[in-house]
């Protein structure tokens, strides 16, 4: 019987699963100095990092589309984690065991960047998939899993580099993979559902002929741009607003701002059912366009701190929030929908930071340009969200496209 599966135990899976991508996330970009130093990499180099790593996701999310429902949720959520302990516990081995340690580390980040895709391909339907009540909620406290996962990340490895010292990151490493090894256990075990049922989801080519999916993609694309853009560029933004240290700067600025956008994640969750989303998300994309004003306009360092931190309470059921309006509004979508948000999300979390860099850099160096130009990001999502509670009215399946007359 359904009523006695133990569904707790899918969620505690799921969340350890965002858990372990913001490890994947996180943790290298704070040893990219170090590997500057250690194995003589140049920054222009070292930049190709995160490149690789958001283009692998990007890759998995569009593949994802064709083999996972073939190959079944639990087998590839397994792969994910599987893919992810090996491509964390490898950047501790491979730059050393091969004769370029650069092509080592390039070769871990494919690794867990791949399992990084197919997590953010997978948990969300399995998520969906149990029967929950207050889907919207259960999903925004699922997606706060991510940003205490940062928070943690940050704040772990830097409490572990001030007492062992940063020469020993090989260890830290080898922690952090010990998460996603212990959670494929839990993956391979727990209660799994399907989403829809065999031969009743919408494939590709019939998802991608709706205007209100391709309403639904660009909500995802803002959504992931808006909260890319600030979390990208926090720590820079704070050392150089405020003149403070890089390790000043982290904590400030990525770690505040992933920690607002967690607690604005479990506040949603816990009042979901009291709250119109789509209401409670245009009044956040109004929010979140007042905080990048702030962080870009204010002359005083300090108030432009406080719109880089409070942007995060702003965009944090942008991501969520846009999955669970998908799922309402296109219940037969399956996992090629999850897949195409997933995509979606990834794009505008890739391009917007290169944006707002590349706008910065033509204006001579000058951040808050680049982070003003990025106000569009949350200015459109409201205005889809103001086209899609006025034009679209449908609930199910293929006729959810159906606008108001």
């Amino acid at each position: 019987m359904t009523g006695q599966k133990n569904y707790k135990k899918t969620m505690l899976a799921c969340y350890l699963g965002f858990v372990t991508q913001a490890i994947s996330a996180n943790f290298t970009p704070l040893l990219f100095l170090t590997f500057k130093s250690a194995y003589e990499i140049g920054l222009e180099m070292i930049a190709l990092i995160p490149l690789i790593f958001y283009l692998t996701q990007l890759l998995i999310d569009f593949a994802a589309t064709k083999f996972v429902d073939r190959i079944g949720y639990r087998v590839c959520v397994v792969i994910s984690q599987v893919l992810s302990a090996i491509g964390l516990a490898s950047m501790a081995f491979l730059p050393e065991l091969l004769p370029v340690p650069f092509l080592g580390i390039l070769i871990s980040v494919v690794l867990y960047a791949m399992g990084s895709g197919l997590i953010e391909v997978l948990v969300s339907p399995i998520v969906e998939a149990c029967p929950f009540e207050n889907k919207a909620g259960v999903m925004s406290l699922l997606h706060s899993f991510y940003c205490w996962g940062a928070v943690g990340v940050i704040l772990g490895s830097t409490l572990f580099f001030t007492v062992f010292g940063v020469e020993n990151w090989k260890i830290l490493t080898l922690i952090w993979a010990a998460v996603p090894l212990y959670n494929a256990f839990n993956f391979l075990s727990c209660p799994i559902e399907r989403l829809v049922e065999d031969g009743k989801s919408m494939r590709p080519s019939q998802l991608l002929r709706l205007p209100l999916f391709w309403l639904l993609i660009l909500l995802m694309i803002c959504a992931g741009a808006s909260e890319a853009s600030m979390a990208q560029w926090a720590s820079a933004f704070t050392e150089s607003a405020m003149g403070v240290s890089k390790t000043v700067g982290d904590l400030a600025g990525p770690c505040l701002f992933a920690a607002f956008m967690g607690i604005s994640r479990i506040v949603y969750g816990k009042m979901s059912e009291r709250l119109d989303l789509i209401k409670t998300m245009a009044i956040c994309g109004v929010l979140c366009v007042i905080c990048y004003l702030t962080a870009s306009l204010a002359s005083l360092p300090i108030i432009g701190l406080a719109g880089c931190a409070l942007c995060g309470i702003s965009v944090g059921i942008m991501w969520p929030g846009s999955i669970s309006i998908s799922s309402r509004k296109c219940p037969k979508g399956g996992t090629a929908m999850f897949a195409f948000l997933a995509l979606a999300g990834d794009f505008g979390a890739t391009v917007s930071p290169a944006m707002v860099g590349g706008i910065s850099n033509m204006a001579g160096g000058n951040l808050k340009t680049g982070l003003l130009a990025a106000t569009a990001f949350p200015l459109i999502l409201v205005l889809g969200l103001i086209v899609l509670n006025r034009k679209f009215i449908g609930t199910e399946g293929i006729d959810s496209h159906t606008p108001k007359l």
